[in-house]
């Protein structure tokens, strides 16, 4: 953590996740989490299941098969005496999947898109097992949620929607959850640039916010370039994030974040 930021590093084990540059193989993935922790990370977010619009979901068996092996060899580093356990973080929509995770590797914290709108025993499995959460903002699913980009107030359409998730946490036992209005989901790019505008009237909900823009082609559309070549302007979101009230990043480069999030700290005294 720097001042009160926290950085949560992305490793995918998908092959088609939209940045290569964040895919990573089971034989590597030890290494990987290492070395993000190493570089400044707090949490290391492991998805098995790609989301990007349009995607195609997997079954929950070919979701697994991606996730189990990386599970196990984070199992076992953790036996290495004298290490820390990593802290991870799993990004997936499915209880089953949650369930046995918690099986391999013991508490983590769950990462849902759909803030368990996509499947009914999510919540009820988090809060049984008290893991902490992620609740995202979206509409429909991956295939759909482009279709779904109509708001009379963005902003306070979605303040609504995490009122009322509130009470479905509260119900679920979830004590421990972060806000993520889900910047590039059932959004245009012109509404990701409203949403971080006004991001700052989402601290009225008194949740932790995070913020997931790193390398999204709300940055490399609008400005014409690759995911790759989106490195330097992600951290000018980041830094606008931060400024008002992101209190977590979702990055795929965590060296760079943790930068930003020191000068930002610098800068402002937090």
């Amino acid at each position: 953590m720097v001042g009160h930021v926290h950085i949560m590093g992305i490793l995918n084990l998908t092959e088609d996740s939209f940045y290569a540059g964040s895919r990573v193989s089971v034989a590597d993935v030890s290494a990987r989490v290492r070395q993000m922790l190493a570089d400044g990370a707090d949490t290391v977010d492991l998805g098995a299941c790609s989301t990007r619009p349009g995607s195609a979901q997997p079954t929950l068996e070919e979701e697994w098969s991606r996730l189990e092996p990386a599970l196990c060899e984070i199992a076992e580093g953790r036996q290495v005496p004298g290490e820390h356990p990593p802290v991870i973080s799993i990004d997936t929509y499915r209880a089953e999947i949650v369930r046995r995770a918690y099986e391999v590797i013991g508490p983590f914290m769950v990462n849902d898109i759909s803030a368990g709108a996509m499947d009914a025993e999510m919540l009820t499995t988090v809060g049984r097992l008290g893991l902490p959460y992620v609740a995202m903002h979206m509409r429909g699913t991956p295939q759909t949620m482009q279709e779904f980009t109509q708001y009379s107030d963005l902003v306070e359409e979605i303040k609504a929607y995490f009122r009322e998730f509130d009470l479905k946490a509260q119900d679920a036992g979830i004590a421990d959850w972060l806000l993520d209005p889900g910047f590039g989901f059932a959004k245009t790019l012109e509404q990701n640039y409203e949403l971080l505008h006004r991001l700052d009237e989402l601290q009225e909900l008194h949740r932790p916010i995070l913020v997931g823009v790193s390398r999204k082609s709300m940055i490399y559309k609008l400005l014409g370039v690759s995911p790759e070549e989106a490195l330097s302007a992600t951290q000018v979101v980041h830094f606008a994030a931060l400024e008002r009230g992101a209190t977590w990043l979702r990055v795929h480069d965590v060296p760079e974040a943790v930068q930003t999030a020191r000068l930002y700290a610098q800068i402002t005294g937090n």
